[in-house]
């Protein structure tokens, strides 16, 4: 092999559009520019830790750009508590001993919040890690965009238009709810982009109140209808205090105490489900128009990526072949405006990058009419 590295690559978290472009982009780039080899990783860390791989070539890499999904397949497993045999086991050891028998170089990971804390963990361990941004819900902090939004913006924006038709038709209230637990960036693009009166976001607990009344002034206006996008983690006030609470209780929480006080966050939020649902009903009541909920769901991550996030996968999958070459690794690879920049893992892993209040998507939203519900 000489001076050839040896390099592996996975995909972990939810699928998205764009994943089988970043796998291209860096492994052309590792293997034409280069002359490194590339062993892909079946189903994200799982099968990292059970040692299930397949040796990637140019000709494996030829014709994914346009594929959705991920030609690896993907898990949610965590590297530090995967079930094994019926319990929740460690697997870092084994994963740093497969990568050493492997003789494995470096790890190259694609996806969201909860593989950036993995692959922290693993660069810990002593793994040469290096992550690449994926997800639709674009609130990675360090990096200005992800592949997988651009295309679910497209979806989510193409649903809204539709709905505005039915909305029309029947004088109906339409709520189109759309991904995002936590940052509501898909909820508010394809909000203003599809030209929703109201748009509810995580970061902006609302008023049931407050919806009523925005859509009784359009009814002031001859408008009977009215389409609302949701953010699926957007909630009203109080809810929005507990949910806080909770989630302060567990960050607060000695050892000892986190688990039940996890446990005790998960029944909150569980208790909160089909809130879309209920707001729905609750505006009915409230405005005696009829309410219907939308769900678009995973709709929004299948497909073909759009051909920006075809462009940006490329963009950061090639530099991260380059960082790999140059022996920079514990970072991530970051879209900065039309270029590209490294972030070190413990300064982005587990952080969410919300929307500010004072963003200038807010701020148009709020300057053409679009109530918040605040």
């Amino acid at each position: 092999m000489g001076n050839h590295k040896r390099v592996g690559i996975l995909t972990a978290g939810g699928d998205c559009p764009g994943l089988n472009a970043a796998i291209r982009g860096f492994g052309k780039a590792a293997i034409r520019e280069y002359g490194m080899e590339l062993v892909g990783f079946h189903d994200g860390f799982l099968g990292l830790a059970q040692n299930r791989y397949v040796d990637l070539t140019q000709r494996d890499l030829s014709g994914i750009l346009t594929v959705g999904g991920t030609i690896l397949g993907t898990s949610r497993d965590k590297v530090n508590r995967m079930i094994v045999n019926g319990e929740e086991t460690d697997m870092v050891p084994t994963i740093v001993d497969n990568y050493d028998k492997l003789g494995l170089d470096a790890l190259v990971t694609l996806g969201g919040g909860g593989t950036s804390k993995n692959a922290y963990k693993l660069h810990k361990a002593g793994l040469n890690v290096i992550h690449l941004p994926k997800t639709i819900d674009n609130d990675i902090v360090g990096t200005d965009d992800s592949f997988g939004f651009s295309t679910a913006l497209e979806v989510a924006t193409d649903a809204i238009d539709r709905l505005h038709s039915t909305a029309h038709s029947h004088h109906r209230i339409i709520l189109a709810e759309v991904m995002g637990h936590r940052a509501g960036w898909l909820a508010l693009g394809s909000g203003i982009a599809g030209g929703a009166d109201i748009i509810l976001l995580p970061e902006v607990p609302y008023k049931l109140e407050s919806i009523a009344e925005a859509v009784e002034r359009r009814r002031s206006q001859g408008l009977n209808f009215s389409v609302i996008a949701v953010a699926e983690g957007a909630r009203d006030v109080s809810d929005a205090m507990a949910l806080r609470g909770a989630r302060a209780l567990v960050d607060n929480s000695s050892a000892k105490t986190k688990p039940a006080a996890k446990r005790a966050k998960r029944d909150l939020e569980a208790s909160m489900r089909d809130n879309t649902i209920k707001l729905a009903s609750e505006l009915e009541e409230a405005t005696g128009l009829e309410s219907r909920v939308s769900i678009l769901g995973y709709v929004q991550r299948g497909g073909t990526p759009c051909s920006h996030d075809r462009l940006l996968a490329t963009r950061l999958g090639t530099m991260g072949a380059r960082m790999v070459q140059e022996g920079n690794f514990g970072i991530m690879v970051a879209a900065k405006g039309t270029g590209t920049d490294t972030v070190a893992l413990k300064e982005m892993a587990g952080k969410v990058k919300y929307v500010p209040a004072d963003h200038p998507w807010v701020e148009a939203a709020r300057e053409v009419g679009t109530s918040l519900g605040d």
